[in-house]
């Protein structure tokens, strides 16, 4: 089978526009974060709602791609366990030693932390609440941020793990085949209308909270995309759908988010239910479009063997688990200096990306790091394998 060079490099794509995204969050005005400059943009807000739609829907998405490859040739227990070291060691490493420097900074800059880094760790790991506000977690006594990905993760791993059985009966391969059966306008619309009623059901409930026990709005969201990954797969049909239709998929998403965007711009913050409902659906219209348009198009341009690709294959889990805890060090270094509004970002930005670098040509030279960022154990080379690159691939999703 042929090799499916364009999820890979999709992957590390995706993962970039999560750098980006982050770094973009110290500047855009009236989002909160760990740490604000004092250069706030307003006109940034529209480029990063334009993100903040669909980034995490695609990177499940992307997640549930990997998992169909990866269990091509495996035992269901043997996957589980494997997927189990490799998410979860990272998420306990990366929690106890690449993380805290993010509530400690926070802290700092709220005044509701001591100054004296050694000071706080003696603190942060007894676990104990924090006074409130102290930052996001406060009262867990410590916090994953970034890295709940890899939590959220593992559970529709597993979830997924113990649905088998049903997905590959009688009436699961009839869903399955109604999913990869779809074209024209049913691929462009469908899939987005479970998403739209989970949005009216739970949205309205649920805040987006990152707490893993109680955020079933984004459960219910990522784990259906989740899910139309897996399905997806690697059907040679549905693909070619998916880059028949990008060019009219990526009309209709630019179209309706310059429409959503007036809705939300312009729309008083409390309306009927109807008409949220309405929004709601447009939104979840725009997600499914700029999705299909990402699959469509990077099948369409991706799928061969880039120069850069395997490197940034291996880099992508150590650059996700490092990124936000060195834009949240660089700016807890540099804020108070007052550099300009273009210099400051700059040296974020360059700052991180240097530091995700540097760091992982370490962690890719010494052994024992390497499991703790996702990475397997060196091996001698052998002879390339005609299957996906999504199945061996060393990342996140």
């Amino acid at each position: 089978m042929q090799r499916r060079y364009d999820i890979d490099a999709l992957r590390a794509l995706a993962f970039c526009l999560l750098i980006l995204y982050h770094c973009a969050m110290l500047y855009v005005a009236d989002w909160g974060w760990h740490l604000k400059s004092t250069h706030l943009s307003e006109p940034l807000q529209v480029p990063m709602l334009f993100l903040n739609r669909w980034r995490m829907d695609l990177i499940f998405l992307i997640s549930g791609l990997s998992v169909h490859f990866l269990l091509r040739g495996s035992s269901l227990g043997r996957f589980v366990v494997q997927r189990s070291w490799r998410l979860l060691l990272p998420l306990t490493f990366g929690c106890l030693l690449i993380v805290p420097i993010q509530p400690y900074a926070q802290g700092v800059a709220n005044g509701l932390v001591e100054p004296g880094f050694g000071a706080f760790l003696l603190r942060y790991y007894q676990f104990k609440p924090w006074p409130q506000g102290a930052f996001d977690g406060w009262e867990y006594g410590f916090t994953w941020n970034h890295l709940w990905y890899l939590a959220y993760l593992w559970v529709y791993t597993i979830l997924l793990a113990g649905l088998l059985p049903l997905f590959r009966n009688r009436y699961g391969r009839r869903l399955h085949a109604a999913l990869t059966g779809l074209r024209g306008w049913k691929l462009a619309i469908l899939p987005a209308l479970p998403l739209a009623l989970f949005t009216f059901a739970l949205a309205p409930l649920f805040k987006e909270t990152g707490d893993l026990i109680h955020d079933w709005y984004r459960h219910a969201i990522y784990f259906s995309v989740f899910l139309y990954g897996y399905w997806i797969g690697n059907d040679r049909g549905l693909w070619d759908e998916f880059v028949r239709l990008r060019k009219w998929t990526l009309g209709l998403a630019l179209g309706l988010f310059g429409f959503y965007l007036g809705l939300v711009v312009w729309l008083p913050e409390q309306i009927p239910d109807w008409l949220q409902n309405s929004v709601w659906l447009l939104r979840n219209l725009y997600v499914w479009f700029a999705i299909s348009a990402i699959l469509g198009w990077s099948h369409a341009l991706l799928n061969r063997p880039l120069r850069w690709l395997p490197w940034a294959t291996e880099a992508v889990y150590p650059w996700y688990v490092l990124h936000q805890s060195l834009i949240v060090l660089i700016a807890y270094w540099i804020l108070p200096l007052k550099f300009g509004p273009v210099t400051e970002p700059a040296i974020v930005l360059t700052g991180t990306v240097a530091g995700c670098f540097v760091l992982h040509e370490i962690i890719r030279r010494v052994p024992l790091l390497r499991p703790c960022f996702g990475l397997k154990a060196r091996k001698q080379r052998a002879p390339e394998r005609l299957d996906s690159a999504s199945a061996t691939a060393p990342n996140p999703a």
